[in-house]
């Protein structure tokens, strides 16, 4: 492990490994370096580092990294180039999930230095194709929180904003790694607060994603619900420089053997 100082002193953890130009991994919600280490997710990085020198980071809050208040997306967007400059100035990034979102702002933000920008999945919700989340989501699973109710507003998470049902819920409450979703809970409320009115049915703001004039390689998969798709689509027809990928078969959770040849051939091309 090694660490970086963000720009308001809060230390951020990362692994760095592999040889090649920079490629830093921006989780999604509830993720830190140690659950990607004990999931597929391994095989994703070491498969990556035969071509790049690839960077994964606890997000703030998260594992081992620091967590400075008040919460402000600005925070993690220096998070990020605290790590593009240690990684020599510029990077290429990939975000997932929430994380995906993170790293589209970044890319606003960051636009010297994201040289090339991959996508999969943001979880946009624009139109009725999945019903929205409650338009209150971020304010109750803060008071959750606060409330030191940690489980109930990961449940809450997983039912009313993912969408998955509760008895599936109720069965992950019983797996070894609810206690570490419980122990980064209250970064829920900042992947809320990154992903802003995106998620309660409404078009895309046009003028704000429009700004990210690098490539871009947006990803979805073909097993996806329909939102997904609609989401993507609208976020590739925006980006100025945005190609559109969708891998059949695959779902939110991707496979590495389709993931790792998507984002070598896009970023060594």
């Amino acid at each position: 492990m090694s660490t970086v100082l963000s720009k308001d002193g809060t230390l951020i953890a990362f692994n760095r490994a592999g040889e090649g130009p920079a490629l830093i991994m921006v989780t999604g919600a509830l993720a830190t370096r140690q659950a990607v280490a004990r999931s597929n997710q391994t095989s994703r990085e070491a498969n990556l580092e035969k071509y790049f020198t690839v960077f994964a980071y606890d997000r703030r809050g998260r594992g081992e990294s620091g967590d400075t208040l008040p919460y402000a997306v600005e925070r993690e967007v220096e998070d990020l180039d605290a790590l593009i400059t240690e990684s020599g100035g510029s990077a290429f990034v990939f975000g997932h999930s929430s994380g995906a979102v993170l790293a589209l702002e970044a890319a606003r933000r960051l636009t010297k230095k994201i040289t090339k920008l991959a996508v999969y999945e943001p979880p946009f919700i624009i139109d009725d194709s999945r019903p929205p989340v409650p338009a209150d989501y971020r304010n109750h699973m803060e008071a959750l929180v606060s409330e030191g109710r940690r489980g109930a507003a990961v449940a809450y998470f997983m039912t009313a904003v993912v969408g998955i049902p509760e008895g599936v819920v109720a069965q992950m409450q019983h797996s070894p790694m609810w206690p570490e979703s419980e122990a980064i809970a209250h970064t829920l409320v900042y992947d809320g607060t990154i992903m802003g009115d995106t998620m309660f049915g409404k078009p895309l703001d046009r003028s704000k994603w429009a700004s990210i004039t690098m490539p871009v390689l947006v990803m979805d998969g073909g097993n996806s619900p329909a939102y997904m798709h609609h989401g993507v689509e609208a976020l590739a027809n925006i980006l100025p420089h945005a190609q559109h990928r969708r891998f059949p078969g695959q779902e939110h959770g991707v496979a590495n053997e389709v993931l790792v040849p998507a984002l070598a051939e896009f970023f060594k091309g």
